[in-house]
């Protein structure tokens, strides 16, 4: 059974009478209780696809339904069953962390105390803030109330949009805990991220860019898919180390990863091939070892088929 069906939804956009693509041809499913991640850049299309499913948007082409009903004519009665977070940070400045939750409860003729346990483990971090103004909070603080108003009225689809942009290290950990949490009490969760770390918290991802989705499975099966061979290389001087790379006739891709750069190899060369050369041209501190790939560069090799 799925929670959020999707099949070929396209949307576009005219400006100044220039038409652009924003969703190309879109499918896919979400099974009910996954977390599933939309995982792609800014521009990718994400947005559109999520403004969609929570029937905020109309597309051009296509259908999608939300726990089996249609996101057009349907639409009231999905907006009592999902909970949406977008990615800008949209309640209100001038309520404070209290008043907001007390009005989204309202909106959807609920109370906080009648569902007060699903979001217990998140509200407790900003109770001791309840009379704070929202405008007044921290990034990771204002993350934890938008998530805290999606979930007030126990939706059984939450929609969250870039939700980690923006905040530091640890509170987004402390989210993807959340989210695992809330996971377990059978909530369906479309989390989409630009984070490429982040798709290996999902139970599958879709991974998108230009408004088309370039490959959807496990993270673990999307790794090891990755059938190219692929090096890690350093040296004291890593951008002439990376021009040269980039020259080489052995090469098919090469980026900066960390304090590597990761190198993905023709068909037909060898690794040999490569560190012979590039000893010859005698870099101070050279480095070459087998590099393992990563979500990152399955979604870099995927972007050049």
């Amino acid at each position: 059974m799925y929670s959020v069906e999707v099949q070929h939804i396209s949307k576009s956009y005219t400006v100044k009478k220039q038409t652009t693509p924003a969703l190309k041809d879109i499918s896919f499913s979400v099974k009910k209780g996954e977390l599933f991640g939309i995982i792609g850049p800014d521009g990718a299309g994400k947005t559109s696809l999520f403004r969609i499913l929570t029937t905020l948007l109309l597309a051009d082409e296509g259908t999608a339904t939300v726990e089996g009903m249609n996101v057009v004519n349907e639409y009231k009665a999905i907006r009592k069953q999902v909970g949406y977070m977008p990615g800008r940070f949209s309640l209100y400045q001038d309520l404070t962390v209290k008043e907001n939750l007390d009005f989204f409860a309202t909106i959807f003729n609920t109370t906080v105390d009648e569902n007060y346990d699903l979001i217990k483990d998140i509200y407790v971090q900003i109770e001791p803030f309840a009379d704070r103004k929202a405008g007044k909070l921290s990034g990771g603080m204002k993350q934890k109330l938008a998530l805290s108003c999606a979930l007030i009225h126990r939706p059984t689809v939450l929609f969250l949009d870039e939700p980690t942009t923006g905040v530091d290290a640890v509170s987004r950990k402390e989210f993807w805990e959340m989210l695992k949490r809330l996971k377990e009490q059978g909530i369906t969760i479309l989390v989409s991220t630009p984070y490429m770390d982040e798709a290996e918290m999902c139970d599958r991802v879709a991974l998108i860019q230009n408004g088309s989705i370039l490959s959807i499975d496990t993270p673990q099966q999307i790794v090891a898919s990755f059938a190219e061979t692929m090096l890690a290389v350093r040296s004291t001087n890593m951008l002439q180390l990376l021009n040269k790379v980039r020259e080489s006739s052995f090469v098919e891709n090469a980026y900066p990863s960390g304090i590597y750069h990761h190198v993905i190899l023709k068909q037909h060369a060898t690794a040999e091939q490569l560190e012979q050369e590039l000893q010859a041209a005698t870099f101070a501190g050279l480095e070459i070892k087998k590099g393992q790939p990563t979500i990152e560069d399955c979604f870099m090799q995927l972007m050049r088929i």
